[in-house]
């Protein structure tokens, strides 16, 4: 029967396992990469441009966004891959929902940024 953990031993290692999935996704997911240099230009960028610090954050709220979606397509890649080593017409569904999820997310970023570049926001 596994251990249970508690309190501060069990936030250590919650920590542990999260930093081991982030160093597993940087390594083996370029996709993954491109977005985190993204986000190192655009939080910079948008604590630079926005106004207040709900701009901010809502500049920053779909690139972060991108960066979550993107460990979770990962990870379903590599569970259907695990799963289904053969081509399957629910795994590539699988994957493509989460590519699909992915796309959403960068068009929302996009749309975000526009907006705020081009004023659509009123003040």
């Amino acid at each position: 029967m596994k251990e249970q953990r508690h309190g501060l031993v069990r936030l250590v290692h919650a920590l542990r396992y999260s930093l081991d999935g982030l160093r597993a996704t940087w390594k083996d997911e370029e996709a993954f990469r491109q977005i985190v240099l993204l986000c190192l230009v655009g939080i910079p960028l948008a604590l630079y441009l926005g106004g207040s610090w709900a701009e901010r954050v809502l500049l920053i709220l779909p690139l972060v966004l991108c960066v979550v979606v993107e460990l979770l397509n990962t990870a379903i890649e590599n569970l259907v891959d695990l799963v289904s080593p053969e081509w399957h017409p629910l795994a590539k569904k699988a994957k493509d929902m989460g590519s699909a999820a992915q796309f959403v997310c960068q068009i929302f970023w996009a749309c975000v940024w526009l907006g705020f570049l081009l004023g659509l926001g009123g003040e």
